[in-house]
């Protein structure tokens, strides 16, 4: 037992070590320019009671907005890059030169501009709102890495279970959902993960079109208020509490799954 815990207080202690050299050097950092910590109004911006009840604040509430695009982009990520995956491993040279066409454009150019064309280009001739073009620049954007990661998934899985859905009499749909699906999910989950949790930071970026996402009320609080660091190291925190359990998610699922799945 105390070579088990061993390990474990080594680590702690120096995770601890490490966050008071950086609380440290912060608060050496603002005196020596004379900056005066506020931390005590930070919690006003999350949350604030009134008439007996607790409200969510600026930053709770961008919060919400940047978990709704999210979300929204993650359903539509899956499906263009499921989508694309599949044309490009398809046996149409047009289905395989629109991905390739598609993949290359989005990924050598940068997410600010995508965002910028759409916004000031193709969202008002088609008709889409700012959340509508945050959407969908998001959604394009991830589409492109995701379906890479689903492309190997499907070319690590064997063609022999292709053969043997279609020697049981199973249609080309329910060889997917019921044979392939559950394999290539199990394959991909870590990559997955990480574009995920990509998608997330990337949508700090929305914030140009004055969506008002966490990072948007974040800077709209600092220009009232002067306290550039709490509201930016909070924000951060927030970032990164959501990035965590997402990634505590994506472990506890792959673990759950790949068990199940090994028991088959």
């Amino acid at each position: 037992m105390i070579k088990v815990l061993k390990p474990v207080l080594s680590a702690l202690l120096q995770i601890a070590l490490l966050l008071v050299g950086i609380v440290w050097l912060l608060d050496s950092g603002a005196k020596s320019i004379g900056y005066q910590w506020q931390w005590y109004r930070v919690p006003d911006y999350i949350l604030f009671f009134e008439d007996g009840e607790w409200w969510p604040a600026e930053l709770l509430e961008g919060l919400l907005v940047t978990i709704k695009i999210s979300a929204l982009s993650l359903a539509f990520t899956l499906l263009i890059g499921l989508t694309t995956a599949a044309l490009k491993l398809s046996d149409s040279w047009v289905g395989r030169g629109l991905a390739n066409i598609y993949i290359e454009v989005i990924r050598n150019t940068p997410l600010l501009v995508q965002i910028y064309l759409l916004y000031f280009i193709f969202g008002p001739v088609i008709g889409l709102d700012r959340f509508a073009t945050a959407v969908l620049a998001l959604s394009l954007f991830q589409g492109a890495y995701t379906a890479e990661v689903f492309r190997g998934g499907l070319n690590s899985i064997p063609k022999g279970q292709f053969e043997a859905a279609k020697s049981l009499g199973l249609s080309r749909f329910f060889t997917f959902y019921d044979v392939i699906l559950p394999q290539l999910l199990q394959r991909t989950l870590p990559p997955l993960t990480n574009e995920v949790v990509s998608l997330i930071k990337n949508s700090s970026i929305v914030s140009v079109m004055a969506i008002f996402d966490l990072t948007t009320e974040g800077r709209n609080i600092v220009s009232e208020t002067a306290m550039p660091f709490e509201i930016w190291f909070t924000v951060a925190a927030i970032y990164l509490t959501l990035t965590l359990m997402l990634s505590g998610l994506s472990a506890w699922m792959e673990h759950k799954l790949g068990a199940s799945w090994r028991t088959q």
